[in-house]
């Protein structure tokens, strides 16, 4: 059975073992300085892991090639949704599953060293293309080197090109006018991932407005962590979620953070809970307030 939400490392380390059809992908990043993720990672990453980078690879923008010399981003990518990290079209990220070597049949496993932040968006991004065999690394690089596992340094050998499908989409993305049609009726719940000031509007570090869309519940997406970096037990997400949403239908949540990339570990918490896949609204705060006639709520 592939496995689709998390993996361990004990379970990573058999999959290598035997050597099964397996792409591991390091997605660590840092948003104040973005060329820092292709650092850490040719200074350290587990073996074999190819790099996945939130703006050249994960994000339509700047126009840069990424690996295998693919045009993933840029104004000709079409995005498929608005924000600071616009979704790439799905036929241009196939491109680079194509180019660096993932195929239909492989069990892709995803991890950072950012508490699953950014390699939850490449978790969801293949079920958006259909791939189902992906899971998240739980405690990711850290937990990985906690075990004694190997480390690499430097850049990979490339892989041969595959001829990577799309498939039908195993989650759901919804935009901002689904979003704003839909707000204070019972069918949508709007669960917010950003930091509490950030929510309130006390603080707006990166867009131009502060606040939050109106009615929006707020759970910070490292509220999923335990103190040693993995998701928490099952059972006690799924006891937070039902205290915070209070009565609300779980099928109804949509998930928003500032770009779309931090809500992922809040869309994966909850289906690590038993709740059925939510939705996500890709573009988020950065995309909504992108607009003033929207709404906008503080406090």
């Amino acid at each position: 059975m592939p496995y689709t939400l998390l993996i361990s490392v004990p379970e990573l380390q058999e999959l290598l073992h035997t050597h099964q059809r397996l792409m591991v992908f390091d997605c660590s990043f840092d948003l104040a300085t973005p060329s820092r993720g292709l650092a850490v990672y040719q200074h350290e990453h587990i073996p074999g892991a190819v790099h996945a980078d939130l703006d050249l690879n994960l994000s339509a923008r700047h126009g840069a090639p990424g690996p295998g010399g693919v045009l993933v981003a840029g104004a000709a990518d079409s995005p498929c949704s608005g924000g600071r990290h616009p979704l790439p079209n799905r036929e241009r990220f196939a491109m680079w599953l194509s180019a660096i070597g993932l195929a239909n049949d492989m069990q892709a496993v995803v991890y950072d060293r950012n508490g699953g932040n950014y390699c939850g968006r490449l978790w969801w991004m293949l079920k958006w293309l259909g791939h189902d065999a992906v899971a998240v690394l739980d405690g990711g690089l850290q937990a990985w080197q906690a075990a004694g596992g190997a480390l690499a340094s430097g850049d990979e050998p490339g892989h041969f090109q595959t001829n990577f499908e799309i498939r039908e989409p195993l989650r759901r993305l919804v935009d901002a006018q689904q979003v704003w049609q839909r707000l204070h009726q019972p069918g949508q719940t709007v669960l917010d991932a950003r930091a509490a000031p950030r929510y309130r509007g006390e603080i707006e570090p990166l867009d131009p407005v502060a606040g939050h869309i109106p009615g929006a519940l707020n759970r910070p997406f490292s509220d999923n962590l335990g103190a040693d970096g993995r998701f928490k037990p099952a059972a006690q997400l799924r006891a937070e979620f039902e205290q915070l949403l209070a009565g609300r239908d779980p099928a109804s949540v949509v998930h928003q953070c500032g770009s779309g990339v931090s809500a992922i570990p809040n869309l994966l918490a909850m289906e690590i809970a038993g709740y059925p896949p939510t939705a996500l609204y890709a573009g988020s705060w950065s995309d909504w307030c992108s607009d003033p006639a929207r709404p906008v709520e503080r406090g």
